[in-house]
């Protein structure tokens, strides 16, 4: 029930908050199959909902099927899919190629229970791919997985505990620093010091104060995507690589979504050499899928002949997944991701462009974008920076156009030329119809 003391205009105008409310009545107006499908599912999940990031205000679409860049609702409405599944569908919804090996693993059985045929294949190519920092590499079954055994590595091979992690940082459910997280934490227990990002003097200070000798790693995003797509500044993230081999930690660099922005990963761009790399699920064919990987003395600590460190997983090879990776990882050329990158490069400067050229007049607008390549977002500043993105969401869906609640675009092998100036498009139409809000 709204609060009878909410003020709904100013100067005869609505406020951003009454029309952020009539926006949501009318979004739920138009989608009536999305709001029952979200009520039932309050009966049996809480607040309808298995997966944190997807909720979205005043309840999230219910999508009945997705095909090459477009989704379709339960209300029947079609969706230009911007958002990649948060960059792990890199290959769009429906790639031929990437069916044609799953349903072939389908065809030969699945749970087998010891190695399969893909899984050497797969390793194979992620090690040419990533042989920047892997020598050898091992898979899990999520982006969070992998950073809990690149760090329990870590402790483990170095005999020290303290972990060097960033403010805004987020490496999975249980290793996240973000900025607004809940007051209660999901965390685990390890010995975490969080220092500012891009802040070299902020970073050792905190550095210097540790006791002697006790830092097992530094764990670094080279851009926190999740974060708001802040890329990490090269004199800061060539710092940490030389803070890291004088304090004889290990320098471990979160690809799980950056990996996509180059052949080899954001490091390749950056010429800075991790000691191990944590990459995510487009690498599995978009399936469920992590893996980690290092030079080969510190991979070695898994190999089960020696018995130092302990990984198992039921689901680590799972041949789905694996013939998956296989096909997808087929179609990540070098010049294929370099023109997707481009793609969204050139978009993102775009969109730069029409904001500043629409609403830079003495001062800096409320809305900007951050990001790099195929990986960006449209983010608010403001004390109504929070209403200001879910209008900006909403109008994109009354346009039929899908990205994160929170601004977050991740561009997939499906989109096109056409499909960035349609969004461009609509980001026009935004900014004229809220530019007085954004100035």
């Amino acid at each position: 029930m709204k609060d009878p003391h909410t003020q709904v205009e100013v100067n005869g105008q609505p406020t951003l908050q009454a029309v952020l409310d009539n926006v949501y009545k009318q979004y739920a107006e138009s989608n009536p199959q999305s709001l029952d499908a979200y009520n039932r599912s309050c009966e049996v999940m809480p607040g309808a909902n298995t997966r944190t990031t997807i909720h979205a205000s005043p309840f999230p679409l219910t999508i009945e099927r997705g095909e090459s860049a477009s989704l379709f609702d339960v209300d029947g409405h079609e969706y230009l899919d911007f958002l990649g599944e948060f960059s792990a569908g890199i290959y769009g919804h429906s790639s031929p190629v990437i069916k044609k090996a799953v349903v072939d693993a389908l065809e030969k059985g699945w749970n087998f229970g010891t190695k399969n045929m893909y899984e050497d294949q797969l390793a194979r190519a992620l090690v040419r791919r990533f042989s920047n920092s892997m020598d050898l590499i091992r898979f899990c079954n999520s982006g969070t997985e992998a950073n809990t055994m690149a760090l329990g590595a870590a402790i483990n091979i170095t005999g020290k505990k303290k972990i060097l992690v960033f403010a805004n940082g987020y490496h999975g459910s249980t290793i996240l620093f973000m900025n607004g997280s809940p007051k209660h934490s999901m965390n685990v227990p390890y010995d975490f010091v969080v220092a500012p990002y891009n802040d070299i003097a902020g970073t050792d200070s905190l550095v210097e104060a540790l006791p002697p000798d006790s830092l097992a790693a530094i764990l670094v995003e080279p851009m926190q995507v999740s974060g708001g797509c802040i890329p990490g500044t090269d004199e800061f993230l060539r710092h940490l690589r030389e803070v890291a081999t004088r304090e004889k930690a290990l320098l471990i660099f979160d690809e799980i979504m950056t990996s996509r922005l180059d052949f080899g990963g954001l490091q390749v761009t950056l010429g800075i050499k991790p000691d191990m790399t944590t990459i995510g699920k487009w690498a599995g064919g978009g399936m469920s899928f992590g893996a980690f990987g290092a030079r080969r003395e510190i991979m070695e600590w898994f190999d089960p002949r020696r018995a130092k460190l302990a990984h198992a997983g039921t689901f680590n090879n799972d041949i789905i997944t694996m013939a998956a990776g296989v096909a997808g990882g087929a179609l990540l050329t070098q010049e294929r991701l370099a023109e997707l990158n481009a793609l969204g490069s050139n978009l993102m400067a775009a969109i730069a462009k029409t904001i500043q050229a629409a609403l830079s007049k003495t001062q800096p607008p409320k809305m900007f974008v951050t990001g790099r390549g195929s990986l960006f977002a449209i983010r608010f500043s403001g004390p109504e920076s929070a209403i200001l993105r879910e209008l900006f969401y909403h109008h994109l869906l009354a346009n039929g156009i899908f990205i994160a609640s929170r601004g977050f675009l991740a561009l997939t092998l499906e989109n096109t030329q056409a499909h960035c100036t349609r969004l461009l498009r609509a980001v026009e139409e935004f900014i004229a119809k809220y530019g007085s809000a954004l100035i």
